[in-house]
């Protein structure tokens, strides 16, 4: 018996531990890999964030995670720079993307060191390569879980109060028969201007397998032709302007024919550069290669989803994703136009080591868009467009956290092309956490009660973290007082005790 089940140790289950332990709460929080830390860990996705991330517009204890990451480097790498020119501003690779791009085994290290005090006092366990297989439920509440970890015989029932469902694909909705939606609505339903007319349960954001690879001029490590190879080569989507496996994508703004290159040839957008997480520059370490993650335009995969469908269905997308970019690396390797005017750069060299695997292939793929759930509040386009509000997007009475970043929508299942447009500073309302009707089930990170449009601002890092971290929280607020969540949103009293816990912890409610 626990108090609180956490269902995916992604950064929405970590930091919703972090707290329901930080007030004495007994967690069991579960992993379908080998490794914690989901989107910059096992799905290896660098730090993507607002541009004020350094000052505001985040929780105490992100702030904290991103001090801990740099704090890694200055303690254990030979800079080739002072640490106290760094504090705020070191970013390991150099990447275009994020500020702090870093190699996920510094953000797996850092993560079990902030959980450390809960490990450790019996607070907290962690169950990895587990995940939960079914749950009972009687009238409204889920009253326990069944788990099931890789290889293991034998199940475990599980019994608490509170369930958070922190998985990529918000499994726990479906297990529970807790309402929710998948790809896109309609406008007709939400009113959202850039919604389609018909609703598109199939519209779903593309996923990524992303890959580590270290650039090593002048060596050959030139892999064996994929599979797929000649699939991805001929494959020219009718969105693409050319071939996907090209140095062209559609510009996400504009949608206009983009030209990428490498290493940033002839002044074009270096996609090396874009994730890269390590810069040997800034190092002394003599001739240790750049290390940078393929997770580009060219390798979103797009053909097909991997949950609601069969399993023959799912493990044929897995293997298409992870053939896409395998293919991608190859013609990198072997096809793709270099400076010399000839082709390839056999130099590009798969590093697993940097992932925890044998395949140079992060343990996971990077799931954009869950299942969302169908909440007492849905958060819409008109609620953190430009068009509709001024300075900031709309405020919340029951505001739980803020992020910021924009509407940004990458090429879906059913053939729809990027959507890119601006946001404002956003709340994150709690109305978005809470199910219409199961009681006792939170929802931790990508799949709260967002649209297909607003989902595409809600799902980076720092809300991810601001959300489970809430949950957290509010988890712990419902077991000692024995309240439901929908109790907490619906009593003023309880909202703003509730809410002072928040702010006393650390966590922004307001821009």
């Amino acid at each position: 018996m626990v108090d609180v089940l956490i269902a995916g140790g992604g950064l929405g289950g970590c930091a919703a531990a972090l707290a329901a332990c930080s007030q004495g709460c007994r967690v069991l929080m579960t992993e379908e890999t080998d490794w914690i830390g989901g989107q910059v860990t096992s799905q290896a996705v660098p730090l993507d964030e607002h541009p004020w991330i350094e000052e505001t517009g985040c929780t105490q204890t992100y702030r904290l995670y991103r001090r801990k990451i740099r704090d890694y480097y200055f303690r254990s790498m030979p800079l080739s720079l002072s640490v106290d020119n760094l504090a705020k501003t070191f970013n390991p690779g150099n990447a275009l993307v994020s500020n702090i791009a870093h190699d996920p085994r510094v953000s797996l290290q850092v993560l079990y060191e902030m959980l450390s005090p809960y490990l450790l006092t019996g607070k907290l366990e962690i169950l990895l390569n587990t995940v939960v297989k079914r749950v009972k439920k009687r009238g409204k509440r889920i009253e326990a879980a069944t788990l099931r970890t890789a290889g293991g015989a034998a199940e475990i029932h599980v019994k608490c109060g509170l369930f958070l469902d922190a998985t990529e694909t918000g499994e726990l909705l479906p297990l529970s028969e807790t309402e929710y939606v998948t790809g896109a609505e309609s406008k007709k339903e939400t009113g959202e201007p850039h919604a389609g007319e018909e609703a598109d349960p199939h519209n779903i954001q593309a996923f990524t397998h992303v890959l580590a690879m270290e650039y090593r001029e002048g060596e050959d490590h030139t892999i064996k032709e994929p599979e797929m190879y000649s699939f991805w080569k001929s494959f020219h989507p009718d969105i693409w302007p050319n071939p996907l496996l090209s140095f062209t994508a559609p510009h996400p703004i504009t949608l206009e024919n983009r030209e990428y290159s490498l290493f940033g040839e002839d002044g074009k957008f270096s996609l090396w550069n874009y994730r890269r997480i390590f810069d040997n520059k800034q190092f002394n370490l003599g001739d240790a290669g750049d290390v940078a993650l393929l997770n580009w335009p060219q390798n979103d995969y797009f053909l097909g989803n991997v949950y609601d469908v069969a399993n023959d269905e799912k493990k044929k997308h897995l293997f298409g994703a992870k053939q896409l970019s395998l293919s991608l690396f190859y013609w990198l390797q072997t096809e793709a136009p270099n400076p010399s005017g000839g082709t390839g750069f056999p130099g590009l060299k798969l590093r697993g080591d940097v992932m925890g695997t044998r395949d140079g292939f992060a343990k996971a793929p990077y799931i954009r868009e869950s299942r969302r759930l169908k909440a007492e509040y849905t958060i819409r386009e008109q609620d953190v467009s430009p068009e509709f509000n001024s300075g900031y997007g709309k405020g919340y009475e029951d505001s739980i956290g803020v992020g910021s970043y924009s509407i940004d929508l990458h090429p879906s299942m059913s053939g729809k092309t990027y959507i890119d447009i601006p946001a404002l500073p956003f709340q994150i309302p709690l109305g978005a956490l809470i199910p219409r009707e199961t009681e006792n089930l939170l929802p931790c990170c990508k799949n709260i009660g967002t649209t297909h449009i607003t989902n595409g601002c809600y799902r980076l890092h720092p809300v991810e973290w601001n959300i489970g971290e809430a949950c957290g929280h509010l988890a712990a607020y419902c077991i000692q007082r024995k309240v439901n969540p929908k109790t907490v949103r619906e009593n003023k009293s309880h909202l703003q005790k509730y809410q002072e816990t928040l702010r006393t912890s650390g966590i922004q409610l307001h821009w």
